[in-house]
């Protein structure tokens, strides 16, 4: 065991029922597309972090995913809750230094989750700012439950009105650098993961036709 943890959060990748606002735009089958090419990134670059991992899907445990690693559904009424009771279970098992991921970044490599764990060392929580007011990595020294309590979730004030929390409770915070993660068709279209993906791009070309 290591006194890190990373805790990453995956959603099944069921057609209807991931990335719903991108699919809007590209459809179902677009979406199902795009997600499953995030969570192999997401999975690459993971695979050779030198810190514990614990794998949270959102229904049912994939065992061909992260074959190595713990895995798990996760529990809660809402993302606040689901994370909180991650955070909660990691500390509990004695982890000192904890962060958390989603699955849906296209530049996510394991330098960011690196420089999370790196900055819990000097400070007790650590957030990667997203492009859309949100955030892609949340990391803790301990457990402050308040980070996931009636926030304003998918919404652009939400990170602004955490860290707006946590100073006035006086709790040492830092960030990490801005990432886009990918909720729309314009998120999609814009990013070099996309650009630079042919063989996606033509997938769902075939699929709007």
């Amino acid at each position: 065991m290591t006194d890190a943890l990373v805790i990453i959060f995956v959603k099944n990748i069921k057609l209807g029922t991931v990335k719903t606002r991108l699919a809007k735009t590209i459809g179902d089958y677009g979406a199902f597309e795009v997600y499953t090419e995030l969570v192999k990134i997401t999975e690459r670059a993971t695979t050779n972090l030198f810190m514990d991992k614990r794998i949270y899907f959102s229904d049912a445990v994939v065992d061909s995913k992260w074959p190595n690693d713990f895995k798990t559904v996760q529990k809660g009424a809402d993302l606040g809750e689901r994370m909180y009771n991650a955070f909660k279970s990691g500390f509990k098992s004695g982890y000192k230094k904890i962060v958390l991921i989603g699955s849906d970044l296209p530049n996510i490599n394991s330098k960011h989750i690196e420089n999370g764990i790196t900055a819990l060392e000097e400070n007790d929580v650590v957030f990667g700012p997203a492009e859309d007011g949100g955030y892609y990595l949340v990391g803790m020294s301990k457990l402050y439950q308040s980070i996931f309590q009636n926030k304003p979730w998918s919404q652009p004030n939400l990170l602004n009105l955490t860290l707006q929390e946590l100073h006035k409770d006086n709790v040492k915070v830092t960030t990490l650098d801005t990432l886009n993660d990918i909720d729309t068709y314009d998120d999609l279209v814009a990013s070099d993961f996309y650009k630079n993906n042919q063989k996606l791009q033509e997938k769902i070309q075939q699929l709007n036709d």
